[in-house]
Order: structure tokens, then C-alpha cells, then sequence
């Protein structure tokens, strides 16, 4: 599948392998701060859309928080293989086919349009390897397979499912107990109640034909693909197996993170991958985002009515990525002033040195993305003056390869 547009990313002049702190990121399996700087390449997995209404500002927050990893690992001189995946066949995004009456091909496709658009306008690196479920089903197949050949997997009516017990590692992603577990299952995509299961927990697999529905040839007759070993498949084909980070929004660390982990474990016999990485739940009208409760701001929406999207960008900045917060129209508002105000001091003729606040927004990055301290930063640097007149461009370019904020325009 196309990715977006690159992103230009200037190259400081003091980048490189060991320069300033190495990235140390929340691992919520371990529940600490962990060291992420891999000796050799970089392998990172990210949980992408479900194209049936993009990109809302819940999204727009994730993939920023991730493309800041990325960034830092490159200023370090650290190369990344960075996969995202699109869920474009899913029971969520043929739901809302049918409700709008439109064909859900037609729908993926230009929902998926309009997120690589929201990206690229909010400076977003693309991935290296940017997939779509529909083109993976023989990835998935074959997973499938190695599961059953490990005696994971069982029939209930004709539909596929996976033995979650199989994996003795089952649950050390979330680290739910089973009361937690049950609390959220329904309500993320699961069936505890299905008849013919042998666990509550045991996850679909393969989806037999429904009719009127998509449906792919298969070893185990005419279906798709579940959620949860889409994404396995598609990291363990693009990464390998113990990748460096699995990422995405904290509402995924069950059920849909712990079943890819327990899956590409089985199906490989290694760990799934080394840290898994969750941002924070935003919330608009007083709840969480949601497409289902339909409280979204969007970030289309937005760039619409004329908002720039590096003030969407810096709004989103001022949170530390793994909180829990709210967008009010304000949120834009500080943005924009913000903005505005980091443009003016870039634009003087001199300031005052780059260097101190370059390396303080690198060790806050650092320090498990602390983007609200980096921000104060850049902040404390614009109300000084100085007779430097190399500052004002280099802060600049920091700005734009660590934060992504072009400051410049």
C-alpha cells in the first residue's frame, strides 16, 4: 500500500550514533522505564487505523507520539524500520459501509486517503512499510497454519480460533486478571460469551464466509482474517520477531495487544516484541474520543476551518503522550499562540545560544517523551535575546528534526 509523502527532516550538525541521552520509554508490560536504543536497527510496529472515519484527534495524537521516537532515533544516527498497518477489512468498517450505503472498498480507500493527507500536513514521517489487511491474507494464512501446527487452534462452527492459553505468557502485555480482562473484552472486539469456545479469552482467527461479505480463499475454507493476527502477521513478516517497540493507543494493550503477542509467540517460539509503548485516551465533550460514541474532533476538520496544522501539532505536544486528556477548543488556541510566538523568535536576526536548549529538548525527548518539558524549552529560549546570529536557524531546524514543527512558514 502507498504510504504519504516524506517528510523532510533537517540533519543537525551534531547528530550522530551516542550523541546526548539514549531514548528510555514506558514499557507497560514491565510497568518501568525501559532503555530503547537497539544496537543495530531500529524495528518499531504501530497499530494503524481502521478506515471508516479518519483521523480523529486520538489518532492524530498516537502516530505523533510515535513519530517522535522515530526522530530521535534517527537524530542519533540510528536506522529505523518503522511498519504500520491498515485494518481495511474489519466488521467496524463494513458496519459503517452499510449504514452509509456506500461499497466498503470505497470507503477504505478514501478514508486511508484522507489519513495519509492529515499526516503529511502534520509533518508525520511515514512508515517504512505501510500495509493493508486485504493485501496480507496469504501473510495470515500462513500464521495460521504454524499456529495449528503447534496445536493452538480449534473450529467452533466453521470459524478459526486461538487457544490463548497455548501461551504461557498469556496476559504479561496488559497484566489484567481475568476479572479485568472480561470487564473490557465485548466492548474492544471479543466474544467471551460465544457458545463452543473453550476459553472466554480465545480470539477469532479466520472468519468463515458470511454472505454479502468480502471472503478470501483459504486452506480452512472461504473467509478473512481477525483482527489480532493481522497485525502479528504483518510485524513478524516486516520486523522479525523481539522487534524493539509495539506501539499504539493504551485502549489496545487488551485485548488486541496481548493476543498478537501471545500469537506471534506461539507461531515463532521467540518473544513478540521487546517494549510495548501505549499513549494516553483524549477526550472531547467530557468523554473518551470514540467513532462509536461519535464525539470525534478531526483533524480534516480542523485544517478546514483554516487551523494550521503545526498549531494542531504543538497542541498536541503539550501533552505527555501516555496521559489521559482533553481537546477543547482552546487546546488549538494555545497552539496557535505558541506557534506564533516560536515563529517571531526564529524570524529575528539573532538570539540567544542554540545549543543549551537543543540539548534540553533532546534529554526531554528522551526522558520517555516529555514533550511539555521540551516545549518549556523552546519557550524559556524565545523571550531572551542575544547577538548569535547562527541561533535563530539552528533552533529552527532543531525544532523541526526533534519536534516536527516547521517554524520557518
Amino acid at each position: 500500500m502507498r504510504s504519504w509523502s516524506s517528510v523532510h527532516v533537517p540533519a543537525l550538525p551534531d547528530r550522530g550514533l551516542g550523541y546526548g541521552p539514549g531514548l528510555r520509554i514506558y514499557d507497560v508490560a514491565q510497568k518501568r522505564v525501559e532503555n530503547a536504543d537497539p544496537p543495530g536497527t531500529a524495528r518499531m510496529y504501530v497499530c494503524g487505523i481502521t478506515p471508516y472515519d479518519a483521523t480523529h484527534l486520538g489518532h492524530a495524537a498516537t502516530y505523533v507520539a510515535f513519530d517522535l521516537i522515530v526522530r530521535l532515533w534517527r537524530d542519533r544516527g540510528i536506522a529505523v524500520n518503522y511498519t504500520q498497518n491498515v485494518t481495511d477489512i474489519d466488521d467496524p468498517l463494513l458496519e459503517r459501509a452499510r449504514a452509509d450505503g456506500v461499497d466498503w472498498q470505497e470507503l477504505a480507500q478514501s478514508q486511508t486517503e484522507l489519513f495519509r493527507q492529515d499526516m503529511a500536513a502534520l509533518r508525520v514521517i511515514p512508515p517504512d512499510h505501510f500495509v493493508s489487511a486485504v493485501e496480507t491474507v496469504d501473510l495470515v494464512i500462513d500464521l495460521i497454519e504454524k499456529l495449528q501446527a503447534a496445536g493452538a487452534v480449534y473450529r467452533v462452527d466453521d470459524d478459526l480460533y486461538f487457544r490463548v492459553r497455548h501461551d504461557d505468557e498469556f496476559g504479561s502485555v496488559s497484566g489484567f486478571d481475568s476479572a479485568a480482562m472480561l470487564e473490557v473484552f465485548a466492548d474492544r472486539g471479543g466474544d467471551p460469551e460465544r457458545p463452543g469456545k473453550d476459553d472466554p479469552f480465545d480470539c477469532l482467527l479466520w472468519k468463515a464466509e458470511v454472505a454479502g461479505e468480502p471472503a478470501w480463499d483459504s486452506p480452512f475454507g472461504r473467509g478473512r482474517p481477525g483482527w489480532h493476527i493481522e497485525c502479528a502477521a504483518i510485524a513478524l513478516e516486516y520486523l522479525g520477531a523481539n522487534f524493539d517497540i509495539q506501539g499504539g493507543g493504551s485502549d489496545l494493550a487488551f485485548p488486541h495487544h496481548e493476543m498478537s503477542a501471545a500469537q506471534g509467540r506461539v507461531g515463532t517460539g521467540e518473544e513478540f516484541a521487546k517494549d510495548y509503548v501505549h499513549s494516553g485516551m483524549v477526550a472531547f465533550h467530557g468523554e473518551k474520543m470514540s467513532k462509536s460514541k461519535g464525539n470525534l474532533e478531526l483533524v480534516s476538520r480542523l485544517r478546514d476551518r483554516g487551523a494550521d496544522p503545526m498549531a494542531i501539532r504543538l497542541a498536541i505536544l503539550a501533552q505527555h503522550y501516555r496521559s489521559d486528556w482533553e481537546w477543547f477548543d482552546s487546546s488549538l488556541d494555545h497552539g496557535q499562540n505558541r506557534l506564533e510566538r516560536w515563529r517571531a523568535a526564529v524570524a529575528r536576526p539573532a538570539a540567544g545560544p542554540a545549543q543549551a536548549v537543543i540539548d534540553e529538548v533532546r534529554a526531554a525527548l528522551s526522558d520517555d517523551l516529555d514533550t511539555p518539558r521540551a516545549l518549556r524549552a523552546v519557550d524559556a529560549w524565545t523571550q531572551h535575546t542575544g547577538t548569535d546570529n547562527n541561533a535563530p536557524g539552528d533552533v529552527a531546524a532543531a525544532i523541526d528534526a526533534l519536534l516536527g514543527v516547521d517554524v520557518t512558514h
